[in-house]
């Protein structure tokens, strides 16, 4: 069995720097080093006051800790280095321009505004998941570990 830090080390880089990151962000919020509206996506904070980090600090707030974070989490370190090691191996460039298209894609969804929410985080990692379906068409995916679904 692996240590924390053998299994830290074993994760890919781009999977990595997104996972530590929206960690960090969630734990800064806990330690009130900010406020969430501070860093959430108001298109009028960004064009009228000119807060351009809007435009990036959604994406890695996947909510406080809880449940559906350590889920959130599990999730991108899953099916991230699954693309990581298989697809997108010794393509790490194509992997982080998945992640800036996703993110693109949603500041452009979310500017219509029965389509807007706030933080982005957990759509990113639906973006991950869609990527990684895609991929995998015919793998068999467990359930939380209660049951496994065959993706069509």
């Amino acid at each position: 069995m692996s240590t924390p830090m053998e299994y830290y080390r074993s994760i890919p880089p781009v999977t990595k720097t997104y996972a530590v990151v929206c960690l960090l962000t969630t734990a800064a919020y806990h330690l009130d080093l900010y406020d969430p509206r501070s860093i959430a996506l108001f298109y009028s904070d960004i064009f009228k006051k000119f807060q351009v980090w809007r435009f990036i600090t959604p994406f890695f707030f996947l909510g406080p800790f809880s449940l559906p974070f350590a889920l959130r989490l599990l999730t991108i370190l899953v099916y991230g280095v699954q693309l990581e090691r298989g697809p997108y191996d010794k393509r790490t460039a194509d992997l982080a321009w998945m992640y800036i298209f996703g993110a693109m894609t949603l500041l452009v969804i979310a500017a219509i505004p029965y389509l807007w929410h706030p933080f982005t985080g957990p759509c990113v990692v639906y973006v991950l998941v869609y990527n990684w379906a895609r991929e995998f068409p015919n793998a068999r995916v467990n359930v939380h570990g209660l049951f496994e679904l065959k993706i069509c």
